[in-house]
């Protein structure tokens, strides 16, 4: 287990530069299904030609790494079609807010095999951001730059626990007439496809009064789908949510998100299993945690996880554990975290449920920030009404960079916010 260098981290200080010219305004070709923009200088390299997609994607569709691909507003992978995105493939957002925002989504029953490798991986990111075929990132934007696109949303056929225990529900950031957002069913075993070396970068794009698309949404997503190798860089809202479904995730990353870099909602019952968080200077929790909303539960599992403080601005908190939230959270390092910052029992039935053994936690490792003397004085209970015992109880203190507990980081070492942005991994 490698030790994280916080040096371009806590500091949050890195600068790219670069510009845009207005002669790199494009050509635009029209044909039967997509518009294909080519540029004289596409992000600069000659010949990287840009086709630009809109709507649904037909079965059987190929995305390679000799163009770029534009999401233009909503593109949408149906029920019954496969998307394949080879390794090394760019991918970029168009700009747009409200009902004109890009994503692409995953419907019930639509396919997406995105497989990159860790050489060669598959890049979401704005069309503001001048990387072009071949490269693995542009100079121009940086962890600071958030919400120009919106983000990769899949939704399929696993359980979730819905208020009045309806068996689907309409996802945030779509609207309630487009019938591709809908997420939920009955199938534990569903499958979207596999997710491998994907890197999601700059999105969140505001579709109304204080919602925005998350970096990867996953609704309903079911075991059958692997999710491995993701990281999300500057988004504004959530790094990565899960939204019910049974999924298991491994190998996450996030940094510099606007609002929780792992959220957990509507019991999902999956497994999260080595996940690094970065908070930057505008991020909120390292762990949003809420449980089930219906009668159906649900358990997840979070484990061995490295998160990592903001101590430059006045955010930035450990975990918040919510509403009904229901699971296990164990191996645990964090540090780089202000002595405000604190893991939090939000409420009566959250802290209910602690009492009840529906939400218990394993080993956490702590670099006590200066000023606290106490581990267990960071583990809050909030209840107003229920009293707990212990909580905190798994915790201890440990020095910087001492830890047994925690990610494997060089699991991560070949993501942006790595090489870019100096982690150390």
């Amino acid at each position: 287990m490698k030790k994280l260098l916080l040096i371009a981290l806590v500091a949050s200080s890195l600068v790219f530069t670069g510009c845009f010219k207005d002669d790199d305004a494009p050509l635009i070709v029209e044909t039967s299904s997509t518009t294909t923009i080519i540029n004289e200088n596409p992000g600069g390299g000659d010949d990287c030609p840009t086709v630009a997609v809109t709507g649904e994607v037909a079965d059987g569709t190929v995305w390679t790494n000799d163009n770029i691909y534009q999401l233009n507003q909503k593109v949408v992978v149906p029920a019954g079609a496969t998307l394949t995105i080879n390794p090394g493939t760019i991918i970029k957002g168009a700009a747009g807010t409200g009902s004109l925002a890009s994503a692409l989504i995953v419907a019930r029953g639509g396919t997406l095999n995105a497989n990159g490798t860790a050489d060669e991986p598959i890049i979401f990111t704005s069309t503001q951001d001048n990387i072009s075929c071949g490269q693995s990132a542009g100079t121009n934007l940086d962890q600071d730059d958030r919400g120009l696109w919106g983000g990769l949303i899949v939704l399929g056929n696993a359980p979730c626990s819905f208020s009045g225990d309806i068996v689907e529900a309409q996802i945030e950031g779509i609207p309630a007439d487009d019938t591709f957002g809908l997420y939920g069913g009955t199938n534990a075993m569903d499958s979207s496809g596999s997710m491998r070396y994907i890197s999601i970068r700059h999105g969140g794009a505001l579709i109304g009064e204080g919602n925005e698309i998350n970096g990867l949404t996953l609704g309903g997503v079911g075991e059958g789908t692997i999710i491995d190798n993701i990281e999300v860089v500057a988004n504004v809202d959530d790094g990565i949510e899960f939204f019910g479904g049974t999924c298991n995730a491994s190998n996450l990353l996030v940094w510099a998100q606007g609002d929780d870099a792992i959220d957990i909602d509507q019991a999902y019952s999956g497994i999260i299993d080595n996940a690094v968080v970065v908070l930057g200077d505008i991020s909120d929790h390292a762990f949003e945690i809420d449980g089930p909303e219906g009668t159906g539960a649900g358990e997840f599992t979070l484990r061995n996880a490295t998160i990592i403080g903001n101590t430059v601005t006045a955010n930035g908190e450990y975990a918040d554990y919510r509403s009904n939230a229901q699971g296990f959270t164990e191996n645990v390092y964090a540090f780089g975290f202000k002595d405000s910052s604190d893991v939090e029992l939000d409420n009566d039935g959250v802290a209910t449920n602690y009492n009840n053994g529906l939400l218990t936690f394993g080993a956490w490792e702590i670099a006590l920030p200066a000023g606290v003397t106490d581990v267990t004085s960071i583990f809050v209970n909030k209840a107003e009404n229920v009293m707990v015992t212990g909580f905190g109880s798994t915790a201890t203190a440990v020095t910087e960079g001492a830890q047994t507990v925690g990610a494997t980081t060089s699991e991560l070492s070949w993501t942006y916010s790595n090489v870019e942005g100096g982690l150390g991994f």
